[in-house]
């Protein structure tokens, strides 16, 4: 069984890889996917059993799912904005920082590719979700917890676009600093 999780993390790795390469070449509209399968050396069929759609080449976050559940877990008496806050922090300290160099490319080819902006507002949107209702699990209204969940995502996607074109620091830096904006905690 672990030779075979490798190997399917060895191929999606590959495909990620090649479609970076020739999103950056021929951007994403004018790349196919056979293009990209082939350049990967698989067929088009395994490249979409790793990847449903040809957005999520580069739209996949895997670091959502894990937030939520880390906001749930901060303690309820804090106002929903400062609940969610301490919640991407604690998220974002317990995960690896990601290899900084295939983000910021991934980050690239989202920002200058209107169907890949949209793409990214949906997963944001979802991620959005997940955050209203962990906090209105912990006893937020429903107004506060969506209003909380919209600042901060709208904050980490500015820092996370800004972070990607100006080559400035670590993703978690730029994060730190968004979190830092929205806490009152900037000169």
């Amino acid at each position: 069984m672990r030779n075979a999780t490798d190997r399917a993390a060895r191929t999606r790795a590959r495909l990620a890889a090649c479609a970076l390469d020739l999103f950056e070449q021929h951007g994403f509209e004018a790349t196919t996917t056979v293009q990209i399968a082939a350049a990967a050396g698989v067929s088009e069929m395994t490249l979409f059993r790793h990847f449903p759609t040809k957005d999520q080449l580069v739209t996949g976050d895997p670091y959502d799912p894990a937030i939520a559940e880390v906001v749930a877990a901060q303690p309820a008496s804090m106002p929903p904005l400062a609940r969610a806050s301490a919640g991407v922090r604690t998220a974002w300290a317990r995960l690896p920082e990601p290899e900084t160099g295939d983000v910021r490319r991934r980050v690239r080819i989202v920002a200058s590719t209107p169907s890949l902006i949209a793409a990214m507002h949906a997963g944001t949107r979802a991620t959005e979700d997940a955050i209203a209702h962990a906090l209105i699990g912990g006893g937020a209204s429903g107004r506060d917890a969506r209003i909380a969940a919209a600042a901060l995502l709208a904050a980490l996607t500015a820092a996370l676009l800004d972070w990607a074109e100006t080559d400035d620091g670590t993703l978690g830096e730029a994060i730190v600093s968004a979190l830092d904006v929205l806490d009152g905690d900037t000169p």
